[in-house]
């Protein structure tokens, strides 16, 4: 399975990043990349599609908190949104799920993107 990161702008200070297939250590690296070039450019609130998904471990989980970590030293946030089945699973085992766990008012990532 291959692993993709698809970026979506959410105003100025935001962007959204869909996640599809499998993050592990193969693959976390790319998503390490696509977060340290948001926070380059100042993007300091982070929403992940996690909708397409379909496997996440520790080293995902470890790319999640980094990049939390990275925009919360700014004011930022980092929200996961979208996870079901084992991503889902993992999310509530490590307690990321409640952490990270995007809230209804903020906006869709996928919803900018055709501006």
């Amino acid at each position: 399975m291959t692993f993709t990161v698809t970026y979506a702008q959410r105003g100025e200070a935001g962007a959204g990043l869909r996640l599809v297939g499998e993050l592990d250590l193969g693959t976390a690296g790319e998503l390490n990349t696509a977060i340290d070039r948001l926070v380059a450019e100042g993007r300091r609130e982070l929403l992940l599609d996690l909708t397409e998904l379909t496997f996440c471990d520790s080293t995902g989980i470890a790319a999640f908190v980094r990049g939390d970590n990275l925009v919360a030293v700014d004011g930022g946030w980092l929200r996961l949104t979208g996870a079901t089945g084992r991503v889902a699973r993992v999310l509530q085992v490590t307690g990321l799920a409640e952490v990270l766990a995007h809230r209804r008012d903020a906006v869709d990532p996928t919803a900018s993107a055709s501006s």
